[in-house]
């Protein structure tokens, strides 16, 4: 195991499938006080309305179908994320359901935390953590990058 120190300065990654866009605006909207003190990351459409909504710059990336998803994973994969809250919709099948679930599975690859709903969300925004330095141990994956092929 390493260790991967995050600072009491986040960066956040924030998505939303269409139909949870709402639901997570309301939520950046209601919770803008604390994520201010934090760098916002988002997918393209997500990103302009959390903009909007809270009169703050976010760093845009494309669409989630076209791309958005994945160019966030490899932040995660980069250590340039530490906390990706994606709320998606359970309800409804999407085009780039591969790209949602490898940029989930990067999140838990790299450890860090991940929220799909407002109620893992709240609890994480709310952690004493959230303010604090956190030294978030990773696997190590040497073995898997130096193995002979």
């Amino acid at each position: 195991m390493s260790e991967r120190t995050i600072t009491p300065r986040k960066r956040i990654a924030l998505i939303a499938h269409d139909n949870k866009k709402a639901e997570l605006i309301d939520w950046v909207f209601y919770n803008r006080g604390v994520l201010s003190r934090h760098e916002l990351f988002a997918t393209g459409t997500t990103g302009k309305l959390i903009e909007e909504a809270i009169d703050r710059p976010v760093t845009k990336f494309l669409s989630g179908p076209l791309g958005g998803d994945q160019q966030i994973g490899a932040l995660v994969a980069e250590g340039k994320i530490d906390m990706l809250f994606f709320f998606w919709d359970p309800m409804a099948s999407q085009p780039h359901d591969p790209d949602i679930k490898a940029l989930l599975r990067l999140g838990v690859v790299w450890n860090i935390p991940v929220a799909c709903n407002r109620a893992t969300a709240d609890f994480l925004l709310t952690s004493s953590l959230l303010t604090s330095e956190y030294e978030s141990s990773q696997t190590d994956y040497s073995t898997y990058l130096n193995r002979s092929v």
